[in-house]
């Protein structure tokens, strides 16, 4: 790259655990691995997707336009980054590692793609996302919850993220009632997104291989969002979930939740003057009417319940004035 137009990028700190890795390999643009000796650091799960099959897989089933911006967070060395820049009209990779970075602008350096890639360094948590159209990542695992529920949060929305998780991790984002990995994570998921499983990946496609096997999901935005207020949802999912194969009545039934549906009722009728709402009503008998003996609820656990009758339970309880956040 000719003087005076080297790309700079701000490093967040020297306490990155790549401050001091400055090595350069000998990268070669034309091939996908090639001579690419670059060591992943395992410790911040760092695992290179090195079969050329599934990297193609991956771009096609996210659909790219020509018109497209796409985020790729993660893309160390550029195997995905090269096929997204080729299919995209830009990428913008958000990576948090030096390293990564010089050997993605030595890949693209003096080729027709240089001028697509912009490159954000920092922590793809942390890092405000731009717009984009398409998100594909093959991500640290360690980061999967964070960047799902940002991802959900994102606005504008985008229209579809295509990423690896560990398959553990991607088949609960798609559990249904009754399935031992059915949790919070997959009913606030299924609220806010369409999630399809794409493919399974093995350990061998990555260098070094992982401990797990992986999958790749499709997760699709609900536009319009459900009009539900989602951190008041997510306070009742997690009050929930906590004990999700204990009835409803036991979960909620205990002084210190009593107490914070309490304190969240005075606020709101505080606020709000509602003549349908019996302001002399105990909690208590709130939580019998909702979901004690004699309700539609009773012997109910969270384990076993559908996205509506979660909505269904939120509701009742919100026309008693009882909110969970």
């Amino acid at each position: 790259m000719p003087k005076g137009k080297k790309r700079k990028h701000s490093i967040h700190g020297a306490s990155t655990p790549y401050a001091n890795a400055n090595k350069r390999s000998n990268i070669d643009r034309g091939s996908f691995l090639g001579s690419n000796l670059i060591s992943p650091n395992t410790r911040v799960g760092q695992h290179f997707l090195k079969n050329p099959a599934i990297v193609k897989a991956i771009v096609s089933k996210a659909s790219i336009k020509p018109t497209d911006v796409v985020l790729e967070v993660g893309p160390g060395t550029g195997n995905m980054t090269m096929p997204l820049l080729e299919a995209s009209k830009s990428v913008i990779g958000v990576e948090c590692d030096p390293r990564m970075i010089r050997e993605l602008l030595k890949r693209v350096e003096g080729t027709c793609l240089e001028h697509k890639l912009k490159i954000i360094q920092g922590d793809a948590i942390k890092t405000a996302f731009p717009f984009f159209d398409v998100c594909v990542a093959n991500i640290p695992y360690q980061i999967s919850s964070p960047l799902v529920f940002k991802l959900l949060a994102h606005r504008p929305m985008f229209r579809c993220a295509v990423i690896m998780f560990q398959e553990e991790f991607a088949l609960r984002l798609t559990a249904r009632p009754g399935e031992s990995l059915y949790c919070r994570l997959s009913v606030n998921t299924q609220l806010l997104a369409k999630v399809d499983q794409l493919l399974k990946v093995g350990k061998n496609n990555f260098r070094p291989p992982p401990k797990v096997e992986s999958r790749v999901v499709r997760i699709e935005l609900r536009n319009p969002p459900p009009p539900v207020n989602f951190t008041e949802w997510d306070g009742m999912i997690r009050l929930l979930f906590n004990r999700k194969n204990k009835t409803l009545r036991s979960v909620l039934n205990t002084k210190s939740t009593i107490k914070l549906l309490e304190q969240n009722r005075n606020t709101y009728l505080s606020l709000h003057s509602n003549h349908n709402i019996d302001s002399e009503i105990k909690i208590e008998d709130i939580l019998e009417q909702v979901v004690g003996s004699e309700s539609a609820w009773a012997g109910k656990r969270a384990s076993k319940l559908s996205l509506d009758d979660f909505l269904e339970i939120l509701a009742e309880f919100n026309k008693r004035g009882v909110h969970f956040a």
